[in-house]
């Protein structure tokens, strides 16, 4: 047996804000936004809705999805840098919340970069025989740190939440390879300060451009395919400038590339199992598709993985 995705799903916050509304906020056009991030839109959770809230909506959609209750879990792993507290963690909400009464819990802080993360650590704990189905949430309510005055961040960020149950999948399909890595050194180019994000603009997307395309790279000749065998991509959704450029290393056609940043923009640690759920559930990724996931985050950290869809 191998280790793969057995179900997928998403939950997003009611209200959108537009490109227009963020006008009407600070010195901004839609033709700057759009031209220069590919964002349009992005959902903004209430006041009172908090990330364990979006993280167990995505959660009840994924274990749904796989046909598996919440007793049958055996661990809960939520990346997120939007905790609701300091402690307890968003998992052990969740845990509680869900009655996954067999299962142990934690957060996962890579950033962006968190749900890869959260994979690859739930392969482990599968591959090791300890668990048999991880449920792995990347969920974000990056509205409560981002500094509504500052036109270079605020246009960029969104809420919601994605998840995946990890389990044992057929022989051939599944994670077929993977790459984590850090730079602690670069943590100064997108840090939080203030309990605000702040961001070099310049420097994290010359980090970007230059490391998404390396790890998908990787990946693909780690798993032992050529570049042209890959199904779909599923990157991270920061600046379609940077996903176009992981796109064109790949030489994937652009409807090949999941791309969702238009509507629902940066969200952080949710973005890649927002996309993924959705583009399941659409039908743009089928079972036996080869595909890539890959992003990069505050740290600096990235990470990448290839994986045979299905079960």
């Amino acid at each position: 047996m191998a280790t793969g995705i057995i179900g997928v799903g998403h939950y997003l916050p009611e209200y959108i804000l537009t490109n227009k509304d963020l006008e009407k906020m600070v010195d901004t056009t839609d033709e700057w936004i759009r031209t220069r991030t590919g964002i349009e839109t992005r959902h903004i959770a209430k006041a009172k809705e908090e990330t364990s809230d979006m993280a167990y909506q995505a959660a009840l959609n994924a274990l749904e999805h796989a046909d598996l209750k919440a007793d049958q879990l055996d661990m809960i792993l939520v990346a997120t840098v939007t905790a609701d507290q300091t402690f307890p963690s968003v998992a052990c909400q969740l845990q509680a919340r869900l009655g996954a009464t067999q299962a142990s819990a934690m957060d996962v802080g890579a950033a962006c970069s968190g749900f890869i993360y959260g994979i690859i650590t739930a392969k482990h704990f599968i591959d090791s025989g300890m668990y048999k189905n991880i449920l792995v949430i990347g969920a974000e309510k990056l509205s409560k740190i981002t500094d509504w005055s500052d036109r270079n961040t605020c246009v960029l960020f969104g809420d919601g939440a994605g998840a995946a149950i990890v389990s044992e999948v057929s022989e051939g399909k599944g994670i077929l390879s993977y790459e984590l890595g850090a730079d602690g050194t670069g943590g100064a180019s997108l840090h939080q300060d203030d309990n605000k994000i702040r961001m070099n603009g310049r420097e994290v997307f010359k980090f970007a451009v230059r490391q998404m395309p390396e790890s998908a790279e990787k990946v693909v000749e780690k798993a032992g395919f050529e570049k042209s065998d890959v199904d779909y991509l599923v990157p991270h959704q920061a600046n379609v400038r940077i996903m176009e450029a992981a796109r064109e290393r790949l030489g994937i056609a652009k409807e090949k590339m999941s791309y969702t940043v238009n509507k629902y923009g940066n969200t952080s640690a949710a973005s890649i199992p927002i996309s993924l759920s959705e583009d399941v559930r659409e039908g743009k990724i089928k079972d036996q598709d080869l595909i890539v996931l890959v992003g990069f985050g505050g740290g600096l950290t990235w990470g990448a993985m290839t994986l045979r869809w299905g079960r």
